[in-house]
């Protein structure tokens, strides 16, 4: 078993406390910027950064769909989401950036062994990043146009 990771980083043109509120507020902010991959958003608990527990099913490829019970943390600037269904962990960490801000958001898990490990470590990644700049790109749409 090996540790599978995949990041992207988007920059966008506002402040870095007005975008960490953005990525924290699971409320409002976080169901319009998921992407169609995900399905069945809904939150449990709180709705605003640490202390929140949100569901979600991500449609990560066409036959892999996971069921997801994220446990919120905040860190300085980091939020961080904790998978109870799983080993996956994704943060969402925003810096300061030129007159604006970049976020970067990284999920990591442990992957399978053996050949099938293989292949989630080299293909997952791949796919993982192409919805993490989607959700990215509507996160800089939303927190531009306030």
């Amino acid at each position: 078993m090996g540790q599978v990771s995949a990041s992207s980083t988007v920059l966008i043109n506002a402040e870095p406390d007005a975008v960490l509120a953005a990525v924290a507020d699971y409320q409002t902010v976080r169901p319009k910027i998921l992407s169609a991959h995900y399905s069945g958003y809904q939150v449990l608990e709180g709705g605003q950064g640490a202390g929140t527990v949100a569901t979600w099913k991500l449609q990560a490829t066409e036959s892999r769909v996971r069921d997801v019970k994220a446990s919120v943390d905040v860190a300085g600037h980091t939020v961080i989401e904790k998978d109870a269904n799983s080993t996956m962990v994704t943060n969402y960490t925003v810096a300061p950036a030129g007159s604006g801000s970049s976020v970067t958001v990284k999920t990591s898990w442990q992957g399978a062994g053996g050949v099938k490990g293989f292949f989630e470590k080299t293909f997952a990644p791949l796919g993982l990043r192409k919805i993490q700049a989607e959700v990215l790109e509507n996160l800089k749409k939303q927190v531009e146009s306030i």
